[in-house]
């Protein structure tokens, strides 16, 4: 039988290329090593490396390199999910966002959250949706909060956080806001042309066609909201935030939502169905409310 102490043995062994580096950092002797990875060969009914001297892979043998991370990593989080839910209260909560709720939705959580629990750790990472999603499936992260279109079917019971308009951000004396300050008809989302776009993730929310031809030219990009609301005041250029990014900014920035084609997005908050949050976990997953 396959045991997982021999596949961490010889991903350890593949990654040092050689049986000395291996042994030292598992801690045995180079005969020990040896012997394990003979076992897994026995097994396998085939070598897994081309030379003794462990230094190169036979084509099965990176297959099973690859299947030993997976497997090696599974486990691992495995270890980490119980060793958090066994500090409950007193543990960590990981929390994946998109950079516009880092920003107007998380402040005020994490305050009243701490107020109840100030010995949980709480790790935030903003990212983009996708990234979001990936971190929740792979265990990487307990909650996420990701955008959504606020009319792309949402259910009654999808965990909604917020709704909120998306619109252009620019500087409060820039060409873009003395249009639209001056209530011409007909202003829609290609108002950007009169700037330079800087990109972001959710600018692909907009499908109007101006937009998507601006995406296709434009010459700065960034995630994180804190930047793009930097890039905007120094004059770069305007870009596309949900109307919350900006209700506590300065006069130097303003919104521009074309009412010709509006968009919404969705806040949503998201967790890995298939695990159980530790109560500090779930403490702040029902705090995920506005």
């Amino acid at each position: 039988m396959i045991k997982l102490e021999m596949l961490r043995v010889f991903r350890i062994v593949a990654e040092q290329g050689n049986l000395s580096g291996a042994a030292k950092e598992l801690g045995r002797t180079p005969s020990a090593v040896s012997m394990m990875l003979a076992q897994l060969e026995d097994h396998i009914g085939a070598p897994l490396f081309e030379t003794d001297r462990k230094n190169r892979l036979t084509t099965l043998g990176r297959l099973v390199f690859e299947e030993s991370n997976r497997a090696t990593d599974a486990f691992a989080r495995s270890l980490d999910a119980i060793e958090r839910h066994r500090k409950s209260n007193a543990g960590t909560v990981r929390i994946a966002t998109v950079p516009s709720a880092t920003v107007t939705l998380l402040p005020e959580m994490v305050m009243s959250f701490r107020v109840s629990y100030p010995d949980v750790r709480l790790e935030i990472s903003d990212v983009d949706s996708a990234a979001v999603h990936r971190r929740i499936r792979y265990e990487e992260a307990d909650i996420g909060i990701v955008s959504a279109f606020a009319d792309d079917g949402l259910t009654n019971d999808a965990s909604v956080i917020m709704y909120d308009d998306l619109g252009i951000v620019s500087r409060a004396d820039g060409e873009i806001a003395r249009a639209a300050r001056s209530g011409a008809e007909h202003l829609g989302w290609d108002i950007l042309e009169r700037e330079s776009l800087i990109a972001n993730p959710l600018c692909q929310m907009v499908g109007d066609p101006a937009v998507q031809r601006l995406l296709l030219t434009c010459t700065l990009e960034a995630r994180n909201t804190t930047a793009l609301l930097s890039f905007v005041r120094r004059g770069l250029g305007a870009t596309i935030l949900p109307h919350s990014t900006i209700k506590e900014q300065s006069q130097e920035l303003a919104f521009f939502a074309p009412p010709d084609l509006p968009v919404r997005r969705a806040l949503l908050k998201i967790a890995n169905p298939e695990r159980t949050l530790n109560p500090a976990a779930m403490a702040f997953w029902n705090r995920l409310v506005v």
